[in-house]
């Protein structure tokens, strides 16, 4: 491979041939592709790029979904909640919904695939007490007066999601709603694979089939202005159908029922912790999905075609950290960059032969307009997902979208060309190695490994403001020089060997959630363990509500290690004394006021506890031994430079390495060090767009001076 040529995608159009070519050259890209709304022209497919096209198995088929109305895809989709004022309650079902979007399902058995719940009650409302009504579409209720009443029903998916996302986003006008077609469907099944072969023979020099996914979206609504009314990147509602669903019940032993998908509106969104009935229903998705999966991929290798997927749009059942995503056989993935979390969210996948990442901005109106700053989001993408790639890097980049759009904006072309430059170094010298890291972290939740990275985030990096200052925390690991996996309060009890196998524990997030474990820490087996581990030497990192659930007479069930408690009034009556702040290790490189984001109000420390930061009685810093172990409290710790610092001395002292700062590590925390032993290489990287100086230790403890320029990284041998 030529040094300032390739790992490196680039869209293309119909319009653009000339501004493909100039582009391609100057960018290095040794790959083009088509988009959404976008057409690859023929004109270019000797250009000496291999060519990648996406492929919709679910989608823009409208002939094949209007000829077979019964197997287009299926959602299921709960009513708002309804107070009934009589015996008698009406509830149109598309209330608040995008008209052309969804169609209830009434030609399966409504009375089994349907429920309306009592939810004053909790109880399900029997078949005979209510009647669907086609006329006016609304289901009407027998009732008790003044209790709420909510109706689960199965819609079809008449207007796929992302394909009205992409509509809306760039003002399509008069195009054609592509409709959703169920390939899990026997009918559909056997069409599909006919389907991908015809694709095949008709593009024969398309030679990396991108598929966009493969059959199940996630949880995407929209209102009844067109738009988003509920997103969940991790939702399962629209995978489902009355003949998968009857296959579940097979396979499952026991009858299903709506509310395990439904799930009381939260529609089992990630923060949920799940239920025994929705993880055995994930199982079998994952494994029919690879399933069917596998049987495209066989068809492109027998072709002589790679298959890629992207992580995203129809992504569910393919949950790419489960041992059921390997027997698929795909050759790459691709997925979006927001971060550093994303970023790891795709370099991580093993079974692939290699990891793409689709750099933002898209090349959409929404950034590309007069008057718009795509080299500044650019450039705070590139900044955020280098920490990540030089801790595990991806190996290609792209980007995707209209290239006419990017062409206008000169600035923007010539700053992409020097991050594909920098791309390509970065790879050449950390690819092949483990780089070196200080200690071994877990992230504890309930999910574990299947939600690795992606616990606390959105999509794209997009946060709520209920928690960023959790994801915080995933952001800093996602580019910080440790081993970090993910694990689950099942691991612990299925392997009693997994806590020796790390060094610090990290449980983050707000009580009650699938993030912090809630009730999970009523299982003696699971405190007795973590204390345990804590005791014999371990460290532990408790940020916001950390084993926080209201049982045993405590709220944290972690109390007595972590060194503090949460205030829920019920202990308002014992006096709380220790207040005082103190210096210490982890805050020596804190700048000033530390930024904990919205931090938990009302926590306070035990009598033996050390505070470093506490305002108006509340604590945000705190640490705590107990036995030959250490615990960190911290409120909260949105992302940025200073904090992933802190973040780091938080994992030193838990674990008594203070002493070991001073290995691999910059004085200044705008620059980070990185050491990649078994090539006998190391960096230093300014994170920052300003120049930086900064002390610079090696590996032996000796030291250098060092002035960078903005967003500079150097290469040194070792």
């Amino acid at each position: 491979m030529e040094k300032n040529r390739g790992r490196v995608t680039i869209p293309t159009d119909v319009d653009v041939i000339q501004d493909t070519l100039e582009l391609s050259a100057r960018w290095g890209a040794d790959a083009v592709r088509d988009c959404d709304g976008t057409d690859f022209p023929v004109e270019l497919k000797d250009a000496g790029m291999k060519v990648y096209s996406t492929y919709y198995t679910t989608r823009k088929d409208n002939a094949w979904a209007k000829a077979n109305p019964d197997e287009i895809q299926q959602m299921y989709v709960m009513t708002p909640f309804y107070t009934a004022e009589g015996d008698t309650l009406r509830i149109r079902l598309m209330e608040g919904l995008y008209p052309d979007m969804l169609t209830p399902n009434s030609r399966d058995d409504i009375t089994r695939w349907w429920e309306v719940v009592d939810r004053t009650a909790g109880e399900t409302v029997l078949p005979a007490d209510w009647r669907y009504e086609e006329e006016t579409g609304e289901v009407v209720v027998t009732t008790r007066p003044f209790h709420d009443y909510t109706v689960s029903f199965l819609a079809y998916i008449m207007w796929d999601p992302v394909h009205m996302y992409n509509a809306v986003v760039n003002d399509w006008k008069d195009v054609e709603h592509q409709m959703t077609f169920d390939v899990r469907q026997p009918k559909t099944h056997a069409y599909t694979m006919e389907r991908l072969r015809k694709f095949i023979a008709e593009h024969p020099y398309v030679n990396v089939l991108r598929f966009t996914t493969f059959f199940h979206q996630f949880t995407l609504l929209f209102d009844e202005l067109a738009r988003e009314k509920y997103v969940e990147w991790y939702g399962y509602s629209a995978s489902v159908s009355p003949y998968i669903l009857e296959q579940f019940e097979r396979e499952a032993g026991y009858p299903f029922r709506p509310e395990y998908i439904i799930d009381q509106g939260y529609y089992n969104n990630q923060y949920r912790i799940p239920t025994k009935q929705f993880r055995d229903f994930q199982a079998f998705q994952r494994r029919e999905v690879a399933k069917i999966a596998k049987e495209m991929v066989d068809i492109c290798h027998e072709c002589g075609k790679e298959a890629m997927m992207f992580l995203g749009d129809h992504w569910i059942g393919t949950e790419p950290f489960m041992d059921e995503f390997k027997t698929i056989g795909l050759d790459a993935v691709v997925g979006s960059v927001g971060n550093g979390a994303t970023l790891r969210l795709i370099s991580d996948i093993e079974g692939v032969k290699y990891t793409e990442g689709r750099f933002l901005p898209y090349f959409f109106p929404d950034t590309f307009h007069e008057g718009g700053d795509p080299v500044k989001e650019a450039k705070y993408n590139w900044v955020t997902a280098r920490r990540a790639i030089l801790r595990k890097p991806i190996d290609r980049i792209g980007y995707g979208g209209y290239l006419k759009l990017a062409v206008a904006f000169p600035d923007f072309v010539d700053y992409v060309e020097s991050v594909c430059a920098e791309f390509r170094e970065l790879y050449e010298n950390i690819k092949g190695t483990t780089p070196y890291c200080v200690k071994r972290v877990a992230v504890l939740n309930c999910w574990g490994k299947m939600r690795a990275w992606g616990n606390h985030m959105v999509h794209h990096s997009i946060y709520f403001k209920q928690n960023y200052s959790y994801a915080g925390i995933i952001e800093a690991l996602s580019g910080a020089p440790f081993d970090v996996k993910f694990i689950s309060f099942a691991d612990i009890l299925e392997n009693e060997d997994i806590l020796k196998e790390i060094d610090v524990i990290i449980n983050v997030g707000e009580a009650d959630t699938a993030q912090t474990g809630g009730e999970w820490w009523c299982n003696p087996e699971i405190a007795a363990a973590i204390k345990k581990f804590v005791y014999d030497g371990g460290g532990l990192i408790g940020v916001g509500e950390p084993s926080g659930h209201q049982a045993n007479g405590r709220f944290f069930q972690l109390a007595n290690v972590l060194g503090v408690e949460e205030e829920r009034n019920f202990t308002l009556g014992y006096d709380k004394y220790n207040w005082e702040n103190h210096d210490h290790f982890i805050t020596e490189d804190a700048p000033g006021e530390i930024d904990f984001g919205e931090c938990k109000k009302y926590v306070y420390a035990l009598a033996d506890t050390e505070v470093l930061v506490s305002k108006e009685q509340e604590v945000n810093l705190a640490v705590h031994a107990f036995g030959r172990g250490r615990s960190v409290y911290i409120s909260g710790l949105p992302y940025s430079f200073e904090n992933s610092r802190l973040l780091y001395r938080a994992i030193l002292w838990s674990t008594g390495e203070e002493k070991n700062i001073y290995k691999w590590f910059s004085s200044n925390y705008n620059v980070e060090v990185h050491a990649y032993i078994k090539n006998n290489k190391y960096c230093v990287v300014n994170n920052t767009y300003e120049p930086q100086f900064t002390t610079v230790y090696r590996g032996d403890g000796s030291s250098f001076e060092l002035r960078l320029d903005a967003n500079q990284i150097v290469w040194y041998e070792i």
